[in-house]
């Protein structure tokens, strides 16, 4: 995993900025924005984070089955890189504005 502009730590992001625990074991990579090209743009930018496998892929806490947790992640995406770039950049390259 390339550097990631939302975390330092090596454990599960939503784990820690939600519930305040630290979750350092059985981790998975989780890019911020996903398929083509979010993916590949979020290598570039480091917009992804470790999560657990439970906040990453179960059907019930998983990321990926719930909108409003990957709004979320998107949401402190959009605002880490805004702390170098401009609304305008962002909007160009993912296509959109989450805040």
């Amino acid at each position: 995993m390339s550097r990631s502009i939302l975390q330092a730590a090596h454990e599960c992001y939503i784990c820690r900025a939600v519930y305040n625990v630290r979750t350092p074991g059985g981790l998975e990579e989780h890019h911020v924005f996903p398929g083509k090209p979010g993916r590949a743009l979020s290598e570039e930018y480091g917009l992804k984070v470790w999560l657990c496998a439970p906040h990453h892929r179960d059907p019930v806490f998983g990321v990926h089955f719930d909108p409003d947790m990957m709004l979320w992640l998107k949401r402190r995406g959009q605002q880490a890189f805004e702390r170098t770039h401009t609304r305008e950049e962002f909007v160009r390259l993912f296509g959109g504005n989450y805040l």
